[in-house]
């Protein structure tokens, strides 16, 4: 099996500045993507761990943790509106003209959302190695508001109402259908995928791996609070 996994770190952090290298329990935040991507690295033969950055700093604290990248992200690649299917097919393709390879297999992690383990990621590639129509799986969560129920949206009226329709009556959050939020920890995407030109990571061809654990992505300043406390209190609901 050919694997290329990247985690991407651009430099402009704004919610929480430089949370990418932030200390998390005395370890930069980038630290626990690149131990678990090395574990899953020794799972298989050829796997190919890389960076896509903006940041000289991210770069370097990167290599502290054992991860040493040649590749920089182009400045036209590390502004906020840009997509992250972008980000990873230009280091994907940097990547196979370096090494005169194609790989079958992407794994893309992203570094604020730290809560997976060997464990997620081993059974969500299984999950996706075993359909041959799939193109791509991301990792979720159970979501606690509903667009069926609890979520509304201003229609064309004017008014408000629920987000989506059904073809029923909801009338509680049981009897809605199950709707998931996307956790963003992890995405596995098979080469395909990028030759097919999608732009985001959510296709007519994609599969979801529930993560049957906490996991959360590090958007606010609470966010890192919360974690924090999680780690130092022994508080995790599974083995990081």
């Amino acid at each position: 099996m050919n694997f290329l996994i990247t985690i991407c770190a651009r430099g402009g952090s704004k919610g929480i500045p430089k949370k990418n290298i932030k200390l998390l329990n005395g370890r930069p935040l980038i630290d626990y993507t690149i131990r678990v991507a090395k574990q899953f690295q020794q799972k298989f033969e050829n796997v190919e761990i890389v960076l896509s950055t903006d940041s000289l700093e991210i770069k370097k604290v990167a290599e502290i943790c054992g991860l040493k990248s040649d590749y920089i992200r182009p400045k036209k690649l590390a502004g906020d509106t840009v997509g992250k299917i972008d980000a990873i097919k230009n280091i994907l393709f940097w990547q196979e003209d370096l090494t005169s390879s194609r790989y079958e297999y992407i794994l893309d992690m992203d570094v604020t959302s730290p809560l997976r383990n060997l464990h997620d990621l081993m059974n969500a590639f299984e999950i996706i190695h075993k359909n041959e129509k799939a193109i791509n799986l991301f990792s979720v969560s159970p979501a606690n508001r509903s667009p069926y129920f609890n979520m509304v949206e201003q229609k064309k009226n004017g008014f408000y109402a629920q987000v989506a329709q059904s073809d029923r009556l909801i009338l509680t959050r049981q009897s809605a259908p199950k709707v998931y939020d996307l956790n963003a920890s992890f995405y596995f995407y098979k080469r395909e995928f990028f030759d097919l030109e999608y732009k985001g990571a959510i296709t007519d061809r994609s599969l979801i791996y529930e993560v049957p654990h906490s996991c959360f992505d590090l958007d606010h300043p609470i966010d890192f609070e919360i974690i924090s406390y999680l780690l130092k209190n022994d508080k995790l609901d599974f083995e990081l």
